[in-house]
Order: C-alpha cells, then sequence, then structure tokens
C-alpha cells in the first residue's frame, strides 16, 4: 500500500472518532435559549457592534498587545468549560461579538481549536500577517514560491524570517505549476494556501483547521473580505454568500438558496459551496495528493478552482465555506504579470480542459455559453481522464443533482419531427395486453410538417418524447422491447443519445434496431441497415 494510501486509511479511522464541538459561538447561543441572555441586552466590555446587514464587520478597541488578548481569550473558554461563564464575562474579555440584526441573536466570531497536534504549511501568502495572527504552534514552515520574479534577492531576504522557506522557478510557470512544486516540497499534514495578496484576520486558522480535521476529505475556504486597491481599507463581505458559476465556467458569488438559508439556525454554520474562488483554502495533503493535486497542464492562472471543484466533489469529497474565517484580499482591477498567450486564450484553454474531463455530455453547454472555445488547443487530457477513472468518480450529472441543481440546463426550443427508415416511421402504437404502449414501425404518413400524431417526436435530449410519453427500454440486455412511458428526466430507461446515425441507449450502449417492424435494442453494427435512422425535423 502506498504511503498516501495509508496516511487516507489513517485518516478514515479518525474521521468518526468523537470531537468535542462546543465553541463560544455555541455557547452564545445556548445562553440565549437559556434565556440568560436577553436579546435586548446590551453589550458591555470593550467590542463596537455593527450591524452585520449594513457592514457585517467587527471594529475591537481593545487596549494592549495582541498576545494579551489571546490570553483573555483562552481564560474565558477555561472558564466556560469549567461552567464559570456568564453572559457578562465572556464580554468582559473583549470576545468579538455581533448583533445579527436578521437572525436577532448574538453570535461569536471566535470559535475555538480542539487540538494543537497538526502544524500547516503555507504557500502564497502575506506572511507577515500570518505569522501575527496564527497561534505558532499551527505552523510548520511558510513556503513562497518566487515565479521567476525580476529581483531574486527578494525572496530570499525574507527567510531570514523564522519558518520561512523559498522557492525560484527558473521560468515563469503561473500559480498553478508554482503551487504544486510549493506543495510537494511541504512537510506538514495539513496544506494551506493563500494568495500573496491577502491579509488573514484574527484566528482565522482555527476553524478551518477543526473542519478538516473532523473530517479530511473537507476543503474549506474562508469568507474573503475586500481589502480596497486604493486605500487598502478593509470592506467585510456578507457571510450569505457561496461560490456558483454560469456554463461559461464563469466564477460569480451568490447568496445562499433560500432552503438553505431557513434552515440555518447558527449563522457560524460552515456553507456548503459547489465551487471554491481557489485562491485561500485549507486542505489535508494526502487528500489533496490522493486527488491529483492541479492539472500542472494548465497554464498561469484561471479555471483551476472549477477543475478542482468538481474533483472534490465528484471523487468523494466536499467544499465548504467557514464563516468564522476571514481573510482580506486585494482584489486588483488587471493581472500584474503576462500572459503568453494573452489572458483569454489562456482561460480558454484552462477551462476547456475542464469540460473535456470533468463535464461529461453537459459540456456541450459550455461550449454554446463560450463559442470562442471551440476549436481551439487545450493539449492532452488523457492522464486526467485516467486518474478520474481510477478514482471511480461520480458524473457530473450527479454533481448537478446533487451538489449544483440551481444551475438549470439551458432549455432549447424544441422542434418536432419524424423519425423514419426509408418510407417507414418510427410510431407509437396501441397498448398491447399488458397494457403497454409499444414502439414500433410503420408506413410514413403526411408530411414532416404534418405528420400524425403517433408518428410525431420531439428530441429533447436525452428524452425521445411523444407528447407526454417517452421512448423507453424494458430491459439493459440485447433485445429489449421499446414501449412508451411517461417521461422521467431521471429513470435511466428513457436516456437516448444521436451518435451519427445511430439512436443509441445512453446507459447500455445498445443501439435502436428494426426489425421487420419490431424494434428492440441490439449491440451497434455499422453494417446492419435497421440501426441507421434518419431525424426530419418540421420547418
Amino acid at each position: 500500500m502506498a504511503k498516501e494510501e495509508i496516511i487516507l486509511e489513517q485518516r478514515k479511522k479518525k474521521r468518526d472518532a468523537p470531537l468535542l464541538t462546543a465553541g463560544i459561538n455555541e455557547i452564545i447561543c445556548e445562553l440565549m435559549r437559556d434565556g440568560r441572555i436577553s436579546r435586548e441586552e446590551k453589550l458591555i466590555g470593550n467590542t463596537d457592534v455593527v450591524s452585520c446587514d449594513r457592514v457585517r464587520t467587527l471594529i475591537l478597541k481593545e487596549e494592549g498587545s495582541c498576545e494579551k488578548r489571546q490570553r483573555r481569550l483562552a481564560l474565558a473558554n477555561e472558564r466556560w468549560y469549567k461552567g464559570k461563564v456568564t453572559s457578562s464575562t465572556l464580554l468582559e474579555f473583549g470576545i468579538p461579538a455581533i448583533m445579527h440584526s436578521r437572525a436577532d441573536l448574538y453570535q461569536s466570531y471566535h470559535c475555538r481549536y480542539y487540538g494543537s497536534s497538526q502544524r500547516l504549511s503555507f504557500s502564497s501568502l502575506d506572511h507577515c500577517s500570518v505569522l501575527n495572527r496564527t497561534p505558532p504552534s499551527l505552523i510548520q514552515e511558510i513556503i513562497l514560491v518566487d515565479d521567476f520574479s525580476s529581483d531574486p534577492e527578494d525572496c530570499q531576504l525574507l527567510t531570514k524570517i523564522q519558518k520561512v522557506k523559498c522557492l525560484r522557478n527558473t521560468r515563469r510557470e503561473g500559480l498553478i505549476r508554482s503551487r504544486v512544486r510549493g506543495a510537494e516540497v511541504a512537510t506538514a499534514d495539513i496544506l494551506t494556501f493563500l494568495d500573496s495578496h491577502c491579509e488573514v484576520n484574527s484566528e482565522w486558522l482555527q476553524p478551518m483547521l477543526q473542519r478538516v480535521k473532523e473530517d479530511y476529505t473537507r476543503v474549506v475556504s474562508p469568507i474573503i473580505d475586500v481589502i480596497s486597491l486604493d486605500n487598502f481599507a478593509y470592506l467585510a463581505a456578507s457571510a450569505d454568500l457561496r461560490g456558483g458559476f454560469d456554463w461559461s465556467l464563469h466564477f460569480k458569488w451568490e447568496q445562499i438558496p433560500i432552503e438553505q438559508k431557513m434552515s440555518r439556525t447558527d449563522p457560524t454554520q460552515s456553507i456548503r459551496t459547489p465551487v471554491i474562488a481557489g485562491g485561500i483554502f485549507v486542505i489535508d495533503k494526502s487528500w489533496f495528493n490522493h486527488l491529483g493535486k492541479y492539472d500542472t497542464q494548465m497554464d498561469i492562472w484561471g479555471g483551476e478552482n472549477f477543475e478542482l471543484s468538481f474533483r472534490v466533489w465528484m471523487c468523494g469529497g466536499s467544499l465548504e465555506i467557514v464563516p468564522c474565517s476571514r481573510v482580506g484580499h486585494v482584489f486588483r482591477k488587471r493581472h500584474p504579470y503576462d500572459f503568453p498567450e494573452g489572458n483569454a486564450l489562456t482561460y480558454i484553454k484552462n477551462t476547456k480542459r475542464t469540460a473535456e474531463v470533468w463535464m461529461d455530455e453537459y459540456k456541450q453547454y459550455y461550449y454554446e455559453a463560450r463559442p470562442s472555445a471551440i476549436g481551439k488547443s487545450f493539449g492532452s487530457v488523457a492522464d486526467r481522464v485516467e486518474q478520474r477513472r481510477k478514482l471511480n468518480c461520480k458524473s457530473f450529472q450527479w454533481y448537478l443533482e446533487n451538489v449544483y441543481p440551481e444551475l438549470k440546463v439551458p432549455e432549447k426550443e424544441l422542434i418536432p419531427g419524424i423519425i423514419k427508415q426509408g418510407g417507414n416511421c418510427l410510431e407509437s402504437r396501441a397498448q398491447d395486453i399488458t397494457g403497454s404502449m409499444l414502439a414500433g414501425m410503420g408506413v410514413c404518413k403526411g408530411t414532416v410538417n404534418n405528420p400524425p400524431v403517433t408518428q410525431e417526436w420531439v428530441f429533447s435530449d436525452p428524452l425521445i418524447r411523444q407528447q407526454d410519453k417517452c421512448l423507453s427500454i424494458t430491459s439493459f440486455s440485447t433485445g429489449s422491447q421499446i414501449t412508451l412511458e411517461a417521461c422521467n428526466q431521471k429513470d435511466g430507461r428513457q436516456k437516448w443519445k444521436m451518435k451519427g446515425g445511430f439512436i443509441q441507449h445512453f446507459v447500455s450502449g445498445l443501439c435502436l434496431e428494426n426489425q421487420s417492424g419490431r424494434v428492440v435494442t441490439n449491440p451497434c453494427q455499422a453494417d446492419v441497415p435497421g440501426q441507421q435512422w434518419e431525424l426530419l425535423q418540421a420547418t
């Protein structure tokens, strides 16, 4: 058994081990439920309360050192677990709290970390804020990747700081390959990826680390706040957002679905997200390696977050945004570096590789939304397809149904027509003695624009529809009879696709065949005339 497999096996055994899950956020909610904190109670202490609907930010006015504040937080935690905490005690120790105006409850953004054995490697980050705002025991190393910058001395000078390491590329590699290089030399069990133009906030790491410790297949991201490019002002982002995208694979922030929002009794609860922005996340190193790291044939920047997100979800993991963790990010108006093939072509190449490997038959909607990608070179994806096969990953249809049902498949104008062979047409027949409506062949009647109802079909991929009935196999074996049943998009027996002149069943791989007026499924053979079909649509 390979080293990575042994480590993952150990992680699986630990995943179900009981963990202490109470934290200050649960404490405050519990105090409210018990009536020990009233909704009208005024906060006291050294914390200004700002409406999260308006700004969602905290301004701490605490005097003294950061170490002093951490000691006070630790003491507050200790008193709670000894049963000595009251509402005023929590606030006395300067624990950040806000009034959540919509949920109308007190919420703490301090999430306790329940272990000190996990040490992390960091790659591509603002090392100063990480060192200043992270418990030293949690930092194994900080790895800076110098992507062949014009001044090689910059990175080396930073290695004078404790725990900082520098890797310099011998040529321009871009974000994707640079991250892989940093991850390969990292020695810690957990990897934290950060962009260099970030500033981490207080207690940013512990909540994310806790989630990964509970389940090593989780990939977690913080709420990403905005640091102004103009004056470096820190602007807090909403905690009601998750990552989404459209069919062109354009990332966007979107509101949490209303059903998910209504079920959230605690605003500090982690948020399931279909995709992550990609710049900032925490992942178990063995899990990262097991999944295949990044696609290193992608260039420079762009699209790698979709490829990683699809791979995590479809291959057995999950993605989360942790509201208790906040990291500021400078959103630049343009890239400060060049793309050898241009920004647009590079993004097309990277997203096209993602679509070809992970989106299955749904990649057609990517090409419809981004027609400029058609015909563009994207290199070989054979190794990534093989990686997906070895990991036994789920289909993109599963992803749409279980992870991102809000991404709707574009509806095309459905044009009716006929399905024929020579002078005969596919038609529905009267019910047999068992009550089933059979499909068969009959002499074509009427015209393509005005056929009889029994010979008019609509190919609404992947269904072949006649009014509210759809073409269906009775079994997945050779020689299956074809019937018409009530249409069901999720029924594998009703899924078909056109493949040249064949009408192929999507699941069994067998082809529709006319056997002297009787329609069945058989192995596809190009030399069998009964398997060659012509679809003619009304004009």
